[in-house]
């Protein structure tokens, strides 16, 4: 069964995304390596100020938000499963001459890999999917945090996961069920890349992760949905505003993203 080697076609299907995402328009690296910061407004509102803090962000993909945490003073550890992209991280922070720590791990497995306290744990947008459970995530968010810690999190909503890919009907299941395996050419930052991969996913409800959340000792103390995705990765999207998108047959009317804060 796929789902039970997830987390073999999972790194081999972002080690081939990496360098289609690195040439993107998508992740504009010219634009980021001339100062511009990858962060977007939602996360950027809730984080405060970060100088001289401690961050693990987990499923880092090629580190452009880590560096950019970096870049506002903090000390930023970055971790991900995919080793071709924890490679460009790292060359990325060398060239930038920056001081982020980039290290190759399973989210699941990092107890096993890295040590220490942090005042922020931080992931967001098209995470927790490659997760197979929320409660196991919950524990190392917590295993990660020093006391009175933030968590921050953005994700796309677990609606927009329910359906097909042209957003016509109801396909998945809103609750998690068994293991999602699809086989994909191109990629969500290039549509028309010259690749192929198999990968392995999962949904998960509202509830499913706020009880990750709460079971493993955290507090939320705010939660909001967003009528718009920051990221032109879906079919069918029309701009609002700066880094704004909704997808045409839904407009305004359904919920894109969700963030939540949460303290230890």
């Amino acid at each position: 069964m796929a789902g039970e080697n997830y987390l073999e076609l999972n790194k081999e299907s972002w080690n081939k995304r990496t360098a289609h995402h690195v040439a993107s328009d998508f992740y504009a690296m010219d634009d980021f390596k001339a100062g511009k910061t990858s962060l977007m407004d939602i996360e950027l509102g809730l984080f405060g100020d970060v100088k001289g803090k401690r961050i693990l962000h987990l499923q880092c993909h090629f580190g452009q938000d880590s560096l950019s945490l970096a870049r506002m003073g903090a000390k930023v550890t970055g971790i991900d499963l995919s080793d071709k992209a924890i490679e460009t991280a790292r060359e990325l922070n060398n060239e930038l001459n920056l001081d982020a720590d980039f290290i190759v791990s399973d989210v699941f497995d990092l107890p096993n890999n890295l040590k220490g306290e942090f005042d922020i744990v931080f992931t967001s947008y098209g995470t927790i999917g490659w997760l197979p459970e929320m409660n196991k995530w919950g524990s190392v968010i917590n295993h990660f945090l020093k006391p009175k810690g933030k968590f921050v999190f953005v994700e796309f909503h677990p609606n927009v996961w329910m359906y097909d890919d042209d957003f016509t009907h109801v396909k998945y299941n809103y609750f998690k069920g068994d293991a999602i395996v699809e086989e994909e050419e191109g990629t969500y930052a290039d549509k028309d890349a010259e690749v192929t991969f198999k990968y392995v996913c999962w949904n998960h409800g509202l509830s499913e992760v706020m009880s990750g959340i709460l079971a493993n000792g955290l507090t939320i103390n705010n939660f909001k949905e967003y009528n718009y995705s920051p990221y032109d990765c879906f079919a069918h999207t029309e701009k609002i505003g700066e880094n704004k998108y909704q997808i045409k047959a839904f407009g305004d009317k359904m919920p894109l993203c969700y963030s939540i804060v949460a303290t230890k």
